[in-house]
């Protein structure tokens, strides 16, 4: 890619991240009192980001089987109040063992 391109390119990505996180600041001004839309704005990045990382957690291993079993895993660990890190080796470990039970069988 020529130089000039990268950083057209770079420019209007930046314009356009900065647009984004510019225009809420400059259209209220004030506290948002409406408490429907202070709760909506409240939960858009968790819903956001399990938009994005759920679909990933079924694709990320060599059959949709393991994915399934660690995030399975994942969800018993995390609703019995784990730990992070325990939830994740869990996680792992299912994903882990299945696949090798794939492979071996």
């Amino acid at each position: 890619m020529q130089t000039m391109k990268f950083f057209i390119y770079l420019f209007i990505c930046a314009g356009v991240t900065y647009l984004i996180r510019m225009i809420p600041f400059v259209l209220c001004r004030g506290k948002l009192e409406n408490q429907f839309i202070r709760s909506f704005l409240f939960y858009v990045p968790y819903a956001v980001l399990g938009a994005m990382t759920f679909p990933a957690i079924f694709t990320s291993t060599g059959s949709m089987a393991s994915g399934t079993a660690g995030t399975v895993v994942a969800l018993i660990l995390a609703y019995r109040r784990k730990g992070l890190l325990q939830v994740a080796v869990g996680a792992c470990a299912a994903a882990f063992l299945v696949e090798l039970l794939r492979v071996l069988l």
